[in-house]
């Protein structure tokens, strides 16, 4: 663990005017009896709030619900986790002995929070707006990586969005196995697209999850089997009027 915080500082492109309000974010409980959870409670109301705005600002085309998805996937602890290992944060937190040698520096958990009390200690030290920019500037190139579409989606999802979009039924899931005893079972669930002639099969430790494996592989397999049918082509038969409504409208003209 090293102390040379202004490296942090100029990592997190902010220099504080309290130093102490810096170490204390980096104190984690098992080190000192004054430690960092207060300012990570304010730190996660902070980080809410501005990536809320930088989302607004950025996904004008995202109604209430999808920015509410994004947001809840890019402020969720393996996000903070990703973002304190480029700011190589174990570095500068202070733990006790214990959670040293049991991997505390490595732990997500500490590290996602740590980073979120510091997010906490730039607002009490700088401001909102400083606070805020902070984020923004950290947040920024993670956005550009993502796609804010399916970011937070799972695979059952995806895959029924995907076949709405050509205008096909939804899947259809079935156990067709389980094995293991009660306590430690693995279930064996086919995902079935029958306009397409595709039949998949996924395993878990639930159904959900082998729901959610077979998703994905039946996901693959749809967007190979209709990577080279022209968009146009695959929804044509939705586009032309059925044969009895054309018959009607002739009818119409003759007796005009």
């Amino acid at each position: 663990m090293s102390n040379a915080t202004p490296d942090l500082e100029k990592r997190l492109g902010y220099s504080f005017k309290d130093p102490a309000l810096l170490k204390l974010a980096l104190t984690h409980r098992s080190h000192s009896a004054a430690h960092n959870e207060r300012l990570e409670f304010l730190g996660d109301s902070v980080l809410n709030c501005a990536v809320g705005h930088l989302l607004y600002r950025q996904l004008k085309q995202f109604d209430e619900g999808d920015l509410s998805r994004v947001r809840s996937n890019l402020v969720r602890q393996q996000a903070l986790h990703d973002i304190a290992q480029t700011l190589s944060l174990h570095q500068f937190l202070h733990l006790g002995e214990g959670e040293l040698k049991s991997g505390g520096l490595r732990r997500p958990s500490i590290l996602a929070d740590a980073l979120e009390a510091l997010f906490g200690a730039i607002f009490l030290d700088g401001g909102f707006a400083e606070a805020a920019r902070v984020i923004d500037s950290l947040y920024t190139p993670i956005l550009k990586q993502v796609d804010p579409k399916t970011l937070g989606k799972d695979a059952k999802t995806l895959l029924q969005e995907f076949l709405q979009g050509l205008g096909l039924p939804l899947p259809v899931y079935s156990v067709v196995a389980t094995h293991g005893a009660a306590h430690s079972q693995v279930f064996e669930v086919e995902c079935a697209i029958a306009k397409l002639a595709i039949t998949v099969l996924g395993s878990g430790a639930s159904r959900r999850a082998a729901e959610q494996m077979a998703a994905t592989q039946a996901l693959a397999a749809v967007r190979e089997a209709t990577a080279s049918v022209p968009k146009k082509t695959r929804r044509a038969k939705k586009s032309s009027p059925p044969p009895q409504a054309a018959l009607v409208f002739e009818d119409k003209e003759r007796k005009a």
